[in-house]
């Protein structure tokens, strides 16, 4: 499998408190990005991921290259209390490069995936700039745009993407309409987490896939691909199990720390009450002088 170096970028600007995806914009993000990590990690076990935000008053990184799921979810934590202002693009692409830059595994592919909830405020040609130096660097960029598609928003992530990936195929552009469907759960059936085996959406647009299909339960329509429909429910079924035994192990972990605080408060009293002496041994004695 891949062997990655991923920095995630989430949008934690105003805009993602809007309601439109459940519960809100930027708790959608958080789930997407538990599966992000997960999808990454399993596989390659010596894949890395990374989080950053690109709102407020300046991008920040929120975790350096880890495979520690537990400092990606508090960094998410960390930023939900900080959501303001408005999303700083190009900056956050570049802070995330050069994280990127210096990961200490250079042979781990370079990947970065934004979220992009927000207007886009860049103008198209410094987009267009940098797009040329992440290709230069063999810097992979996915965009994962959800929210109110404002068409400059669309066309400005179309055209970096184009020039991006050049011939390529390993950056892609990913519009997710609101829906019934969980943002996560969407995500699941793109080319961001299955390669380009995932069913692609219109228009032309090369690296752009729609995850609007309503009419599949996997994006897939099994008579046309029965084994790619199969691979993803066996999938999804072998991640819900995992879910299951961490939440087993991490309730056993909590029931036996539980027990070992009991049996430590309760260490300082005697096993055993002393012997009364005025007890039976005392009464023996009597017995024996008569």
């Amino acid at each position: 499998m891949v062997l990655e170096a991923v920095m995630i970028v989430v949008d934690n600007s105003e805009s993602s408190r809007n309601g439109d995806y459940t519960p809100t914009r930027y708790d959608a993000q958080s789930d997407a990005v538990n599966i992000v990590f997960q999808n990454v990690i399993q596989g390659n076990p010596e894949s890395s991921v990374g989080l950053m935000s690109m709102g407020g008053k300046g991008p920040e990184v929120l975790a350096t290259l880890t495979t520690d799921l537990g400092k990606i979810l508090e960094g998410l934590h960390r930023t939900k209390k900080s959501i303001r202002g408005s999303a700083h693009l190009a900056t956050g692409i570049q802070i995330a490069h050069l994280a990127l830059k210096h990961r200490q595994n250079k042979s781990q592919r370079a990947r970065i995936i934004v979220f992009v909830c927000s207007p886009i405020e860049d103008d198209q040609s410094d987009l267009v700039k940098l797009a040329k130096k992440m290709k230069k660097t063999n810097t992979s960029v996915d965009f994962v745009l959800f929210g109110d598609i404002e068409d400059d928003n669309h066309k400005k992530l179309e055209v970096f993407n184009q020039e991006v990936k050049g011939s390529g195929e390993e950056s892609h552009l990913v519009v997710i309409p609101p829906s019934s469907k969980l943002l996560s759960d969407q995500l699941l059936h793109t080319p961001i987490l299955l390669g380009e085996n995932a069913a692609t959406g219109g228009g032309g647009g090369g690296g752009e896939a729609s995850a609007s299909n309503e009419d599949f339960p996997f994006g897939v329509d099994p008579t046309l691909d029965p084994e790619l429909a199969l691979a993803l429910r066996m999938s999804m079924e072998e991640e819900k199990v995992r879910q299951e035994k961490i939440a087993k192990a991490e309730a056993e972990a909590a029931a036996k720390a539980s027990l070992e605080t009991v049996k430590e408060e309760g260490e300082s009293e005697p096993l055993l009450k002393k012997e009364d002496p005025s007890g039976s041994k005392k009464d023996d004695d009597k017995m024996d002088t008569s």
